[in-house]
């Protein structure tokens, strides 16, 4: 399998899905678009992984790269390959499907629980997952819906915390393949992310989490999404 995984700053990797790939001996490429990387023909890509990032859609006329992802990703649909983006690449695949992306109701910057709908219980990715259960957030926005979308999970501050956009096509709000190491790179790159608010955690409660069980969980669901 030949996974393109969309980077969208240097500070926000592919965290635990890279080892997962390899650990799979997955061919795995990282673009960097914000760097002038060109995004590569599809014709031989089989997994397109779209990545948070401090950016947002909604600046999309200011920044042309996230403009042609836009269209890679709408390409990349269309030829049903294997789509999946995190907070900005979620947004991204919506805006992709003609949806557009708004503000959260509340920023969430933490672990915080995300509750499944009653489609998201029966959901190829999380049918024996628990009805709630933590995940880690870093985001203002979240992507909008589409006539086709089905809403598979919700928080407190967040209605829209994970899309499922076609049987390949899923877009997640929040983030499971962050690493402590990630998050220590977080802190250290965008501190006034962690401004005070209902639901942001201190850089101490950030520190403290339990991040190897969220990852664990994230490469069972990585493994059920390359067999869909």
């Amino acid at each position: 399998m030949k996974i393109i995984c969309i980077q969208h700053a240097d500070f926000e990797t592919p965290g635990i899905i890279e080892s997962w790939a390899h650990n799979k001996d997955y061919s795995f490429q990282i673009i960097k678009p914000y760097k002038t990387e060109n995004f590569p023909l599809l014709q031989n890509v089989d997994f397109v992984l779209s990545m948070g990032g401090p950016q947002s859609p909604r600046d999309a006329n200011h920044l042309p790269y996230l403009q042609k992802e836009i269209q890679f990703l709408k390409d990349a649909i269309a030829l049903d390959k294997h789509v999946l983006g995190f907070c900005l690449g979620a947004q991204l695949i919506g805006e992709a499907l003609g949806s557009t992306t708004l503000r959260s109701p509340e920023k969430e910057i933490g672990v915080f629980p995300i509750t499944l709908t009653e489609m998201g219980k029966s959901d190829s990715l999380f049918y024996d997952f628990p009805s709630s259960f933590p995940v880690i957030h870093w985001h203002n926005d979240m992507p909008g819906s589409t006539p086709n979308a089905t809403l598979l999970a919700e928080s407190k501050g967040c209605p829209a915390q994970a899309y499922r956009y076609g049987k390949r096509t899923y877009g997640l709000q929040f983030h499971m393949e962050i690493t402590k190491e990630g998050i220590e790179q977080l802190i250290s790159n965008v501190p006034e992310d962690l401004s005070p608010s209902l639901f942001t955690q201190s850089q101490n409660e950030l520190l403290q989490q339990d991040y190897a069980s969220i990852n664990q969980q994230m490469t069972l669901i990585l493994d059920r999404f390359v067999a869909l």
